[in-house]
């Protein structure tokens, strides 16, 4: 598995993630290799996101998806990024299905 994390900064993370939500996830979800897809709103105008595919293409693929998009429908609320990271996943952990710990 390979892994794309693209970090930008906006003024407006509630309105970018509703954008993102309702138009790039339909897309980035019938990629080829798609695996997974998770924001983080890290605060102070900080908005990651991570993208899980099958191989290295399907990753790469996603941050070019990812720009073309924002540019198209987003660019006006971001104020810097991406800043990119991507690589291979080399270690990894997840709960089964229904085994997941509940927040206390």
């Amino acid at each position: 598995m390979f892994a794309s994390i693209r970090r930008y900064r906006t003024n407006d993370a509630a309105e970018v993630t509703r954008q993102v939500n309702e138009g790039f996830v339909p897309l980035i979800n019938e990629q080829p290799g798609f695996v997974a897809y998770y924001v983080l709103d890290s605060g102070d105008g900080t908005w990651t996101s991570i993208s899980i595919f099958q191989d290295r293409a399907g990753a790469e693929g996603s941050n070019h998806l990812a720009a073309d998009w924002a540019r198209q429908h987003v660019a006006d609320l971001l104020v810097a990024g991406p800043d990119i990271t991507a690589g291979e996943v080399v270690a990894q952990a997840s709960a089964p299905p229904g085994q997941q710990q509940k927040a206390a």
